[in-house]
């Protein structure tokens, strides 16, 4: 079945893993980003996308509950972002931030299996179901290979492959991402996305990630978040492609977009 077959049938029978209504967003009294009508489906990869400052990271944060909406509601599987605890969200919300976290001396496996946290009780023991998704997700990440090592002793590439390892064996209906790829080099950010995407399409997983990468995204997202002058566009791929958004967003960042080739140029 092709791609445009998946989308089309994902149509008939979508989920909403995560909407939001009039959401407003931003810093005390200092609106970012306001009147937000969002949908992150389940089985969807999603590029969050915009020039510096606009406010992806503030979005993404507020949508994982570590910042509060300056307006509108926020639900998670059908259920209001607020009422649920902070125990219930990391069951349904994995985060990735940008920038490398301080760990001490752990080594990357002990780390990542922190990321079993909210399914494994008071005395956070890991079961071998547990041990199981950590080693599935050291493998997706290549991060096998240096598992007995402390994160300081890691590059900033290695580190963020661990967060993304991480987040994975957390095992959540949604993952959000502040720029998973900041750290690595091309073959790894193509590596990193395209598992984002198998992801997303074989195991129903609704994804959101943030990026400056814009050509990778657009070649292998499902949809694209643009803010766009305190707003958020939000379409297909292809859509944005034909849609003159792109061009007029990036214009003055000194990117033009060339719908004819699909591809960004430099001007």
């Amino acid at each position: 079945m092709g791609l445009v077959e998946r989308k089309t049938m994902g149509t008939l029978c979508m989920k909403h893993a995560l909407q939001t209504r009039s959401l407003a967003i931003g810093h005390g009294k200092h609106r970012l980003i306001e009147g937000m009508d969002l949908s992150l489906n389940a089985g969807e990869l999603v590029a969050l996308i915009g020039v510096n400052g606009g406010g992806k990271s503030t979005l993404l944060q507020t949508l994982a509950g570590l910042l509060p909406p300056l307006g509108g509601e926020l639900f998670i599987d059908g259920t209001p972002l607020p009422a649920m605890s902070a125990s219930l969200r990391a069951r349904h919300i994995s985060l990735v931030l940008t920038g490398r976290p301080q760990a001490g001396l752990l080594d990357v496996r002990t780390l990542i299996g922190l990321g079993r946290q909210p399914w494994t009780g008071h005395f956070g023991r890991l079961s071998a179901t547990d041990l199981a998704l950590v080693d599935e997700a050291m493998e997706l990440t290549g991060t096998s290979t240096f598992a007995d090592r402390s994160l300081h002793q890691l590059s900033d590439g290695e580190a963020q492959r661990v967060m993304i390892a991480r987040a994975l064996a957390q095992d959540t209906s949604i993952l959000l991402l502040d720029e998973p790829m900041a750290f690595l080099d091309l073959v790894n950010r193509v590596r990193i996305l395209r598992l984002l995407r198998d992801l997303a399409h074989t195991k129903d997983k609704a994804i959101l990630l943030s990026t400056h990468d814009l050509q990778t995204a657009l070649d292998l997202c499902d949809r694209v978040w643009l803010i766009d002058s305190k707003t958020v566009w939000s379409g297909t791929t292809d859509e944005a492609r034909s849609s003159g958004i792109l061009e007029r967003t990036f214009a003055a960042e000194g990117l033009r977009f060339d719908p004819a080739s699909g591809a960004f140029r430099s001007v």
